[in-house]
């Protein structure tokens, strides 16, 4: 069918339209000095929150390697004992943390070098047979969709060696959903780069 013939018949195109950087100002309003609340930040965790404390942090890539100081990171992960803070998992057998919620959100321009920051904690495995990890998304200028992916922990080796997921990577590109492990004199991070495209590009996931 031509487009003459689809808009004859009542079919309308639309032209494509990228996700962004109006994001920016409507998610993220206090990167952006704007004087509004957001429902979520870069701090997961309170004095209350049950689990391992850790810092999440990373840049975002585009193919030329160059990084993104514009981006948008959201993760969303159970809590300490491997729980969501979501009607669908509604799990007796697994308690909620009344002081965690599991979602952030961080934007790359709130540092100089175009860095996220997340402050969480390490999550529990949510089901049997399943390695700890952190889902992501990641919003950014140029991208029609934004795109998923899972942050797992290079530290969790026995447990990484078994999940149905990871194990259903490619070799050589698991290494890009591990982040890595440094103990610093502010406690626990792990570094997780995020690659667009390129040789080092990230497995994103269809959901």
């Amino acid at each position: 069918m031509s487009a003459r013939q689809s808009l004859s018949q009542g079919h309308f195109q639309s032209p494509s339209q990228t996700i962004g950087p109006f994001f920016h100002y409507g998610l993220n309003p206090v990167e952006a000095n704007y004087p509004h609340t957001q429902i979520a930040n870069h701090c997961l965790v309170s004095e209350q929150t049950q689990g391992e404390r850790l810092s999440l942090t990373g840049r975002v890539f585009d193919g030329k390697g160059v990084v993104v100081e514009d981006a948008l990171v959201e993760i969303w992960q159970a809590n300490a004992a491997g729980r969501y803070r979501h009607p669908n998992d509604a799990r007796s057998q697994r308690a909620l943390d009344p002081h965690f919620q599991g979602f952030g959100r961080c934007g790359t321009g709130a540092s100089d070098d175009g860095r996220f920051v997340f402050k969480t904690i390490k999550p529990g495995p949510d089901q049997p047979g399943n390695a700890p990890f952190i889902s992501v998304t990641v919003f950014m200028r140029g991208l029609l969709n934004h795109v998923y992916t899972r942050v797992y922990f290079d530290d969790e080796v026995d447990a990484n060696a078994t999940d149905p997921v990871l194990s259903r990577t490619e070799a050589g590109r698991k290494v890009t959903l591990l982040a890595k492990c440094c103990n610093t004199p502010d406690g626990l991070e792990y570094t997780f780069d995020i690659h667009m495209q390129g040789e080092q590009e990230t497995v994103f996931f269809d959901l």
